[in-house]
């Protein structure tokens, strides 16, 4: 028996496994058998039955298992169908079918074929998602059905196109079914759109949603083609894309562009029209009237932009031309500024504008009315318009410069250069026009133009504006870069080293890139790049600094070590060093120095050349550490010579730069000077300044001898403390021979210098917690001295100073928290610094009293000391919150102290410095939005939000009483206080809705209060004025509104706790609602937060509707305070 008759008699159900063998054997590549060769090898009558035969099992195996029960099926008893077996023997039906109609003839009847299509149609539509693999294999045999216009074509071209179209927008990498959408797109055209369902058109808006369409090359050839399906639907597509050009990146915006122009190229008749009118039309004014500020604007003007870049073609020129004419001529007079700037650029970048089927002449005559336009346009009043009109002609120059006269071209580069350059209303017209000659630049035939005038615009290099020095930098840079002219030419040398030597960082990066290669010629010899050193130094040392400071980014680390060698040789020739005599080269004696000899009588140029070497070893330190040879090289080089540049170099200029220099090398490489650094230190005057001591402090610490320092500090310390000198004497480890008188006042500036530093300070932590840890405890025993002078009536001249002392309390908290910080374990440091609260509480509090006159001045010196202990804890204490090292425990101590500090008599005064605990605490203790620890900690959170809100209640309650009882100090107070309530009002904003409104109550509270008892003390009617402004207000209120009106969330918040005051009937008097319509009358003035202000009114309204009556038999004030109030309140409620 035949394969293909063999086959054949396979094609049954009783037969169905030999069926399925004889289809894996088809899918299997490795065996000879193939369904399409026995197909064709078939006469018509065997083909036929057996699509008869298919046709027959296909209707049996269905009937014993639908497809809407295949996935029931595999959950049913053992006597049920198996699926997997039903879903194979109909996926080889698909398989058999699709071959077949590949090799269908003419003439061939194929009813049967057809009724397995229609069979397997209600297979696919029913078909679970799960079985992918079917669904393609149906898909196939739909699209070739399709594809061979067979009957009922559109039935299945209609399923199988909705299929794939949904998949495009389900699978991850939906190509090959972008690509089959792209195969089907005719069915679209047997698809009628007015009485199609609105799924497949949702379906075919979503295509222009999805970047894989949209890149895509078959989804962007089936998106043009949906521009051809219906008039109709021109529109919609239209008002999708416009809808969703906000969330387009840039490369998506040019390939919606791409797609408009394609279809618009392939559309006639009223498809044209429609897009012409409807889209191109549309986007153009969109353009023109959308603000720039708009986020779509920058999109629709790539679009348009799209357009005008395939000028030069017939149909797109005249497209143009009969598309901006009605609206892109009169809106470049229009009087909204925006409007011309906007209409000022798409012509400019459209230009020429032209009807391509004029004559030349005509056409001539129109350019010329475009360029007199161009040129009006540079004159607009509007800044933005000239800057906009400054480009267009750059680009219109850069573009058409071979097609324009040359005196027109001369008349625009002159407009430019002459005046627009000099434009002093706008600093964006100056940089438009720097910034827009590089386009003009990028044409070669301007450069020879450009090298006559750009000379004229010398003087922009000391434009007021950053921006525009550098623009002009950009244009030189440019300039010297495609050689069309001698930068120095425009701008002469003289100039360029006088700005770089003041100018910012962007400005001197720009100018040493224009610099480099005439002072560091990398391609010249060493000893010529020397000269141009000193020819910089002597043009200009500080340029010469700044340009030594960026010359690592032009070139490599080798070459800037090669340098500092050249350098030294130089050095080494001012000194006469023999062995280093004989690398001068007479070259060195051409320079403009004179040689050798004159340059060592020029010290200020030997300070400079020892301050470039610095700068130059600096930048490149990180390098020579990497390269270890290469270091110890420059290091044994330099080393060699280090001591007889300080014999030789021996004034203050160039002592500096040599003991930066000794701190880049180990102390072994200058053992003359490493000697003496401790010495020089320990010998300083006390009243030295850091400039004298910091470039020493840091050549201890490079070279790892910082516990020397250490040393040194607790020493002074420890014998500056009356009766702590011998004890703290005894446990130094080195013996210091020389007597030196103690500075404490020194030693705390060299720890204010060694902890300012990151080196430094990682110097110093790093010697770890033993010695440190004698330092905190010293620093801790300074409290003595502080408490004698607030004890003592008159003043010990032996004891130290009371500035030292408090010095020494902030760096022992200081100490203590960079210790806290770096312990593994304990918290020993933040008890220390409880103990110092606690201190603070017995010992100081008790002086912190208001001064009497009966005690002269001894309550005033022990008060303002008191004062000034406690708020310098106070700021140790805000540090060490504001760095997240303080714990429950030590807020809750600090809080406590911050409690006594206001209850003290003139506690008041530390008002300032508690603020920012306050702000600290409650701003550690607020857990993040992403805190998943906050519900265990919330009710410890809460008490100690709790406490810092009746803490802020109490400075409220000091602040009323200290105005009232006196002003003018209350005035300085509160407005010490302003930085510090601000800052709390605003971390309070996160708090929880009842402790935020604990807050507010007390602040609302406060300013009604004073502001209901200023009304109380009117006498005369005419007194009753509304304010309208803050300064209008009492002191207390002035100062509380205007911290709230700082921040528009604050004042929301603040409104919500007027109307919740006024709903719970706290306020109903005359005089409080007049306060609270005041404070709403100074509110309103700042025109935000209208919802808040008209609830809080209608709020008043409320209660102020029971005064009417009243108001007819009280007093005149109280009936023109009623009358103000209604007046007020409907200005408030029509707001």
């Amino acid at each position: 028996m035949s394969k293909r008759e063999a086959f054949l008699e396979a094609a049954c159900k009783e037969k169905v496994v030999d069926f399925l063998r004889f289809i894996q054997l088809h899918k299997d590549k490795a065996e000879p058998f193939d369904v399409e060769e026995v197909l064709q090898e078939m006469p018509r009558e065997q083909r036929e039955a057996l699509w008869r035969q298919l046709e027959s099992l296909l209707q049996e195996i269905l009937m014993e298992l639908p497809p809407d029960h295949w996935e029931e099926g595999q959950m049913q008893q053992e006597s049920a169908p198996d699926p997997k077996h039903v879903m194979a023997v109909v996926d080889a039906v698909a398989l058999v079918a699709a071959v077949s109609v590949k090799v269908l003839q003419d003439g061939d009847t194929y009813s049967s074929l057809l009724d397995i299509a229609h069979r397997l149609h209600g297979v696919l539509v029913s078909l679970p998602v799960s079985e992918a693999p079917l669904q393609l294999h149906l898909q196939t045999l739909f699209e070739a059905w399709w594809k061979m216009g067979l009957l009922d074509r559109e039935k299945f071209g209609r399923t199988v196109f909705l299929i794939s179209l949904q998949k495009c927008f389900i699978l991850k990498k939906p190509g090959p079914e972008i690509q089959r959408v792209w195969s089907l797109h005719d069915v679209l055209t047997s698809l009628d759109y007015t009485s199609e369902d609105k799924q497949i058109t949702d379906l075919l808006l979503q295509c222009f949603h999805r970047p894989a369409h949209i890149k895509n090359d078959d989804g962007k050839r089936f998106l043009v083609f949906l521009f051809s399906w219906n008039v109709d639907f021109i529109w919609v597509i239209h008002g999708t894309i416009k809808n969703q050009l906000e969330f387009y990146h840039k490369s998506m915006a040019t390939h919606i562009a791409e797609i408009y122009f394609r279809a618009w190229k392939k559309a006639s008749g009223e498809f044209l029209e429609m897009i012409e009118s409807s889209c191109i039309q549309d986007f153009m004014q969109n353009a023109i009237f959308l603000q720039r500020t708009s986020p779509v604007h920058s999109k629709v003007r790539q679009i348009v932009s799209y357009f005008h870049s395939r000028k030069g073609c017939h149909s797109v020129d005249k497209m143009l031309y009969n598309l901006y004419r009605p609206i892109l001529w009169k809106s470049l007079s229009v009087p909204n500024f925006e409007v011309r700037a906007n209409a000022t650029l798409l012509f400019t970048d459209a230009f020429p504008v032209h009807d391509p089927d004029l004559n030349t002449k005509n056409v001539d005559m129109n350019i010329q009315k475009q360029l007199d336009t161009a040129m009006g346009l540079l004159d607009d009043p509007h800044p933005t318009v000239r800057s906009n009109a400054t480009l267009g002609v750059c680009k219109i120059l850069a573009k058409c410069w071979e097609l324009l006269p040359p005196t027109i071209i001369t008349d625009f580069l002159k407009k430019l250069v002459m005046e627009l350059a000099a434009d002093s209303s706008s600093p964006d017209v100056r940089c438009s026009v720097f910034k827009c000659l590089n386009i003009v630049l990028d044409n070669p035939l301007s450069h020879p133009l450009l090298e006559k005038l750009l000379p004229a615009l010398k003087y922009s290099l000391h434009d007021t504006s950053e921006k525009v020095r550098t623009a002009f930098l950009d244009l030189l840079i440019k300039v010297k870069a495609i050689r069309a002219a001698k930068f120095w030419d425009i701008c002469s040398m003289d100039h360029l080293l006088a700005r770089l030597a003041i100018d910012s960082l962007s400005v001197s990066k720009r100018i040493v890139d224009l610099l480099f290669k005439s002072f560091f010629p990398v391609n010249e010899p060493e000893k010529e790049w020397c000269c141009r050193c000193i020819t910089l130094i002597q043009m200009n040392p500080m340029a010469a600094r700044k340009f030594y400071q960026f010359a690592h980014k032009h070139t490599a680390a080798t070459n800037i070590i090669k340098l500092m060698l050249a350098i030294r040789r130089i050095l080494n020739s001012c000194i006469q060093v023999d062995f280093d005599v004989t690398e001068i080269n007479d070259s060195n004696k051409e320079n403009s120095t004179g040689g050798p000899e004159v340059l060592a009588q020029d010290r200020a140029v030997v300070s400079s050349l020892l301050e470039v070497v610095v700068i130059l070893w600096r930048s490149v330190e990180k390098a020579l550490k990497q390269n270890e040879e290469a270091h110890k090289y420059t290091v044994a080089k330099f080393g060699n010579v280090m001591a007889k540049y300080f014999q030789a170099f021996e004034d203050e200029r160039s002592t500096v730069p040599l003991i930066q220099l000794a701190s880049f090398m180990p102390p072994a490489a200058v053992p003359t000077f490493s000697c003496g650094v401790l010495s020089r230190l320990r010998r300083m005057d006390s009243g030295a300044t850091p400039a004298q001591f910091s470039q020493l402090l840091d050549c201890i610490c490079s070279w790892g001898q910082v516990d020397d320092i250490l040393e040194l500090v607790s020493d002074w310390l420890s014998k500056s403390v009356p009766k702590q000198g011998d004890m703290a004497s005894k446990s130094r480890k080195v013996q210091i021979q020389e007597t030196v008188k103690a500075e404490p006042d020194l030693a705390l500036a060299y720890l204010e210098f060694l902890f300012s530093h990151t080196s430094t300070r990682e110097k110093v932590l790093g010697l770890g917690e033993g010695p440190l840890k004698q330092l905190h405890t010293l620093l801790g025993n300074w409290k003595s001295v502080l408490y004698t002078h607030l004890s003592s009536s008159t003043e010990d001249p032996n004891s130290p100073k009371v500035e030292t002392a408090l010095k020494a309390l902030m760096y022992h908290g200081r100490l203590g928290a960079h210790l806290q910080h770096n312990s593994t374990e304990g918290r020993f440091y933040l008890l220390s610094l409880e103990h110092v609260a606690a201190w603070v509480a017995d010992r100081v509090l008790p002086f912190l009293t208001k001064r009497r006159s009966d005690d002269g001045g001894d309550s005033g010196k022990s008060q303002q000391l008191a004062t000034q202990i406690t708020e310098s804890f106070l700021m140790v204490c805000r540090d060490v919150f504001l760095v997240g090292l303080g714990d429950e425990t030590f807020k809750g101590q600090i809080l406590h102290l911050c409690s006594l500090v206001l209850l003290s008599e003139a506690g008041y005064l530390c008002i300032p410095a508690v603020l920012p605990i306050l702000k600290e605490v409650a701003n550690s203790v607020v857990p993040d939005d992403n805190n998943q620890d906050q519900e265990i900690h919330g009710e410890s959170t809460l008490v100690i939000l709790g406490v810092v809100a009746n803490i802020f209640q109490k400075i409220i309650e000091l602040l009323a009483r200290c105005l009232r009882k006196e002003p003018e100090e209350g005035q300085l107070l509160c407005q010490s206080a302003i930085p510090g309530l601000t800052d709390f009002l605003q971390v309070a904003q996160t708090w929880e809705a009842a402790l935020l409104s604990g807050v507010y109550s007390t602040v609302f509270a406060a300013i009604i209060v004073e502001k209901r008892h200023l009304l109380q003390k009117l006498t005369l009617p005419e007194e009753v004025l509304i304010p309208q402004s803050v300064d209008e207000m009492p002191p207390l209120s002035n100062v509380l509104l205007s911290v709230i009106l700082k921040s528009p969330f604050i004042t929301r918040s603040f409104l919500a706790e007027v109307s919740s005051s006024l709903d719970s009937d706290a306020l109903s008097s005359l005089t409080e609602l007049a306060a609270v319509l005041h404070v709403l009358a100074v509110i309103k003035q700042t025109g935000h937060s209208k919802g808040g202000i008209k609830s809080a009114a209608v709020s008043v309204q409320q209660h102020l509707d029971n005064h009417a009556v009243c108001s007819v038999d009280s007093s005149e004030i109280q009936r023109v305070m009623y009358d103000s109030s209604v007046k007020t309140l409907n200005e408030l409620l029509h707001f």
